[in-house]
């Protein structure tokens, strides 16, 4: 009975092991399909609320791109102005999209497609906190190139976007800010609204954290436009002392579309160009895009 016994245990021991070792596959496989999954995860989807107002918002945006004109700002009522950055996405972009998140603040990010595919992943993750606007594919001169390589550079970006982050994209930035009645009559065909700026923050021009927060605190109203650039570590670092001003002023950073919902530039306004925003030092340097 003792022999009998221990060949009992031996075969419990044996069917235990082979049990374990045979459940221990799927949790691995699970656990690779868990880490796949996180990093082709899909953009995030806005609450109710939100998906209504960037809805309303987006039917201006396409109302506003038949009159062929660029936006230097929104409307002056309200307490809501536009974060936008320039160039991403890129080394700095989680820091920007960190503190963003934290301050509970919207922003649009006006991305380039070469830094799309650099940085494959980062735009859904920016839509977490923002809207996508098409910044060419390769961030050149429009105005140095063939208008049918202007329509090449927009559409190939912003079909790029669509398929990544599976929105839609209405809004473009020129790089620099070069654009002119021909270009952006490219655009308007494309149903895209060309977004300047009421105030550079001249972070691409080199200006310091100190000089970034003192540019844009100059400009900190409602409809107000802001260029920045995402792929700045002292921009970065303004944004620390900026966002916290915004809540000491009263003042939310938005997106466009959400911008455009509640208080979008008049007619009137559009055909002023950046004159329809006021007298703003700064408001016409269109060289840091």
């Amino acid at each position: 009975m003792a022999l009998g016994g221990l060949l009992l245990l031996a075969i419990v021991v044996v069917v235990a092991v082979v049990v374990s070792s045979g459940g221990g596959a799927p949790k691995h496989k699970a656990q690779a399909a868990a880490v796949h999954h996180a990093v082709s995860a899909p953009a995030p989807k806005p609450s109710q609320k939100l998906a209504a107002l960037q809805a309303r918002g987006n039917t201006t945006i396409r109302r506003l791109a038949k009159f062929a004109l660029p936006v230097y700002c929104g409307g002056p009522r309200g307490h809501e102005l536009a974060f936008t950055f320039d160039d991403g996405p890129g080394v700095y972009t989680h820091y920007a999209l960190k503190k963003l998140e934290q301050a509970h603040e919207r922003a649009t990010f006006f991305v380039v497609g070469k830094s799309i595919e650099a940085w494959p992943g980062w735009i859904n993750r920016e839509l977490k906190v923002a809207t996508l606007g098409d910044h060419t594919f390769t961030h050149s001169d429009l105005l140095e190139m063939p208008l049918s390589e202007v329509d090449t550079e927009l559409q190939s970006n912003r079909r790029l976007i669509e398929r990544d982050s599976g929105q839609s994209v209405d809004l473009f930035r020129p790089p620099y800010g070069a654009q002119d009645r021909s270009v952006n009559q490219v655009a308007s065909h494309l149903g895209l609204l060309d977004i300047m700026w009421s105030m550079d923050s001249r972070d691409s021009l080199g200006a310091n954290w100190a000089g970034i927060i003192k540019n844009v605190e100059s400009d900190l109203r409602p409809g107000a436009i802001i260029l920045m650039h995402e792929n700045r570590g002292q921009t970065i670092r303004a944004l620390t002392t900026l966002l916290p001003v915004l809540h000491k002023r009263h003042l939310r950073s938005v997106s466009l579309p959400e911008l455009f919902a509640t208080d979008p530039p008049t007619p009137a306004q559009l055909r002023r160009g950046v004159s329809g925003c006021g007298n703003v030092p700064g408001s016409t340097d269109l060289t840091g895009s």
